[in-house]
């Protein structure tokens, strides 16, 4: 997968950043994807991510991470991008690194599982999963919780 990260808070080493790189690989081979699927992850500051929550979810408060899917149902099938030969781009993650760092603590486990956990939430949000009813987040949660196990971030 060709994946831009870009990292706004200057915080995060060039292991983490090569992990994020490696884990949205490993989840876009457990996906399936097309090796020339394109996306981009942004991490950012509360203030930064509070932004684009109050701007384009109408929620004036810091998230953990949002999602800008490209795609929708009803958009190009994903077969048919192949078959033009010319790439497919998800979308774009944002991340909040002070979310990541909070969350961690919250939950009693480590910063690098907590940033994979969100990338990898995101990135299903790319790819059409969602949370809105117990079925949905039923079927999102259990592949996520595969592709970080499998990638080595389980929750401790």
């Amino acid at each position: 997968m060709e994946i831009t990260i870009s990292d706004q808070t200057e915080e995060l080493t060039d292991l983490q950043l090569s992990d994020i790189s490696s884990l949205l690989n490993f989840a876009g081979d457990y996906l399936e994807l097309a090796e020339d699927t394109e996306m981009s992850v942004t991490f950012m500051s509360n203030e930064a991510i509070q932004n684009f929550n109050r701007e384009y979810r109408e929620k004036d408060v810091p998230t953990d991470v949002i999602s800008f899917a490209i795609e929708d149902e009803e958009d190009i099938p994903p077969e048919l991008f192949e078959q033009m030969g010319i790439p497919r781009n998800l979308g774009d993650i944002l991340v909040s690194v002070e979310k990541a760092h909070e969350q961690a603590a919250d939950y009693g486990h480590s910063f690098e599982r907590e940033l994979g956990f969100l990338v990898v939430h995101g990135f299903l949000h790319l790819n059409g999963y969602d949370h809105m009813t117990e079925e949905e987040e039923a079927k999102m949660f259990t592949l996520q919780r595969k592709i970080l196990d499998a990638y080595g971030l389980e929750r401790k």
